[in-house]
């Protein structure tokens, strides 16, 4: 008997559940940081065998923004190209991209 149709548990669940937490909050006018933070989000949950509810909001939150991904991509590389928004925290944290 295999393991096939078992939903894995993402070793970042925990941070990321707050994550999509928060963005479920932005309502209007998303800043960079929230834009990115979504990208970055999406890209790490496709394709993932489970997390299931965190895929499910980010597409909520995705909708909420009137956004499709083609759209957030094209406004996170120009964010990403001025390279401000993963800058240090004052605790030398930088956000993981992984």
């Amino acid at each position: 008997m295999t393991n096939e149709n078992v939903d894995q548990k993402h070793p970042q669940n925990r941070k990321d559940r707050a994550t999509v937490d928060s963005l479920l909050k932005v309502k209007l006018d998303p800043s960079d940081r929230d834009l990115a933070e979504l990208a970055r989000l999406i890209i790490r949950y496709r394709d993932f065998p489970g997390a299931r509810d965190i895929q499910r909001d980010l597409k909520v939150v995705l909708d909420s923004w009137e956004l499709n991904e083609e759209q957030l991509y094209d406004k996170t590389r120009l964010i990403h190209a001025q390279g401000l928004v993963y800058r240090r925290t004052a605790t030398g944290e930088q956000q993981d991209w992984t």
